[in-house]
């Protein structure tokens, strides 16, 4: 099966690849069909409703199935309407942060919290076969752990994810860019997540494929 990936980000591109690496799936990137370029308004109040909007865009611009991931942080202790509190806009409301931006600015909360804030994502995903064919998930087998965001970064860089430099693990205490690669993705940010409800969703949608396929 083949399946575009509203995405031109590199690194999450990478990632995903590596995530579902052990099925009969060929991503591809928004690069890789030459997508037109969207003005996607991604006004959602959660990360489904924003990979949502995202996935029906790209559908009607490309008409080829094409599935959008989308993600929250959340800081604990921060209620969900306290302006510092992330939620959907981890990369800002009104000026886009890039990477060392984004790496600066929860520097600077974090140590305005006392520098060891526990976090965690919360992330969503939205498939778009056909019209009227849309399938979507958002649980706790593709949120990352609980983990902590430092005030002084690491000094190596994972392009496209900012805060895997500030990134900390809370059972070892060590920057998860100094612990060990996982060998099934390939990383070692986001808190050591296994995502495993990504491989069950899109195995799902490989198995009802190919039932459909055998009527």
């Amino acid at each position: 099966m083949q399946l575009i990936y509203g995405t031109t980000n590199q690194g999450k591109l990478d990632s995903m690849r590596n995530r579902l690496k052990s099925l009969d799936i060929e991503i591809l990137s928004l690069n890789d069909v030459a997508a037109p370029k969207l003005a996607i308004p991604e006004v959602g109040n959660s990360p489904l409703a924003n990979a949502r909007i995202k996935a029906i865009a790209y559908f009607e611009a490309l008409q080829r199935p094409v599935f959008s991931a989308d993600s929250g942080l959340y800081i604990d202790g921060l209620a969900l309407d306290d302006p510092r509190q992330p939620g959907v806009n981890v990369r800002g409301v009104n000026d886009y942060m890039d990477d060392e931006m984004a790496i600066a600015h929860y520097a600077a909360l974090s140590k305005s919290l006392g520098g060891r804030i526990v976090a965690r994502y919360i992330n969503a995903i939205c498939l778009v076969m056909g019209d009227g064919q849309i399938y979507e998930h958002i649980g706790d087998d593709i949120n990352s752990a609980p983990f902590i965001i430092a005030d002084v970064p690491h000094p190596r860089r994972t392009t496209g994810f900012p805060l895997d430099s500030l990134s900390i693990n809370i059972a070892s205490g060590k920057y998860y860019m100094d612990m060990e690669v996982d060998t099934t993705t390939g990383e070692t940010h986001k808190s050591g997540a296994t995502y495993s409800g990504f491989v069950t969703f899109f195995q799902k949608i490989l198995d009802f494929c190919d039932f459909n396929a055998k009527k």
